[in-house]
């Protein structure tokens, strides 16, 4: 199973809070208790995330972390590289630090880019809006639909 870390998790937890309300500057313990993410970790991540370019650090009183980026132009890719790094599947793939200890006999080397290069351009193609959740809607008071979320689903 290929699985982003939890770091990584919560970093794209926090900037959908954060894009959704662009410009806006947060306190990490803010963030924490919006996010339910432990507030040592919100730091951290907070941290690699203004060092990766993403969010702005604003000291003083009033400071915090600000999203100045639009979420409709930030993709998933570039807060994922900027908690883990280069976003690469193996040791092999370009690019990468990693060394594999078997590279000198190994037939692979180098076509794992194919597939790395897939699974970043469908990253890129994911932005920091598309994975705000959607709004819920509720029916005005007093009135109640006749249809099920089940039969609304199968018409």
């Amino acid at each position: 199973m290929m699985k982003l870390s939890k770091l990584t998790d919560y970093a794209v937890v926090i900037m959908v809070v954060m894009g959704q309300r662009v410009g806006e500057v947060f306190t990490t313990q803010r963030l924490a208790d919006e996010t339910g993410v432990p507030q040592p970790t919100v730091a951290k991540l907070v941290k690699l995330l203004s060092k990766g370019g993403l969010l702005i650090s604003q000291r003083g009183a009033n400071g915090g972390y600000r999203l100045d980026i639009d979420p409709d132009e930030l993709s998933i890719a570039c807060v994922i590289a900027a908690v883990e790094g280069p976003i690469a599947l193996t040791a092999c793939v370009e690019g990468t630090d990693d060394s594999c200890t078997v590279e000198h006999l190994c037939g692979m080397r180098g076509n794992w880019n194919k597939v790395n290069g897939a699974i970043e351009q469908a990253l890129q193609n994911v932005t920091l809006a598309d994975m705000s959740p959607a709004p819920v809607i509720f029916p005005p008071a007093g009135k109640t639909s006749h249809t099920s979320p089940a039969s609304a689903l199968r018409s």
